[in-house]
């Protein structure tokens, strides 16, 4: 499948489910708080993806676009989405804030795919200048 083609679906993919995260959790969270053992899955839950949220909690929405920015494992859309539920920002800012992120992983994926190391260096220096922009504007 050709890149120009693959990139919009694949960033359509990864955000089909955020607005149904944002907007489950809480009733999920209020639910499992009466049935123990769902209780215990989404505290550990909870737990883990707070461990890997500590620039999202520094910098909340700027750190919630690099948190999802970054194409490893642990990160990306799903663990943003209970990142942003966790620190209590509202729906529109959380889904923005991710639907960015998810844009920029995207596109450095697709720059790896398409030139390999190179491109994979040229996007990391992207990435570096637009979080060092971004953190001194704060």
């Amino acid at each position: 499948m050709p890149w120009h083609l693959a990139l919009p679906l694949s960033l359509l993919g990864n955000l089909l489910p955020v607005p149904f995260l944002l907007l489950l959790l809480e009733p999920l969270s209020r639910l499992a708080a009466r049935v123990r053992l769902l209780e215990r899955a989404l505290n550990w839950i909870f737990r883990h993806t707070r461990r890997r949220g500590k620039l999202v909690e520094k910098y909340e929405r700027l750190g919630l676009v690099l948190f999802v920015a970054v194409p490893l494992p642990g990160s990306g859309a799903w663990t943003g989405s209970i990142l942003a539920f966790l620190l209590g920002l509202n729906f529109w800012t959380a889904f923005l804030c991710i639907a960015l992120g998810v844009f920029v992983a995207g596109v450095v994926v697709t720059a790896l795919s398409l030139l390999g190391w190179i491109g994979g260096l040229i996007a990391g220096v992207g990435l570096i200048v637009l979080l060092s922009l971004g953190l001194w504007r704060i």
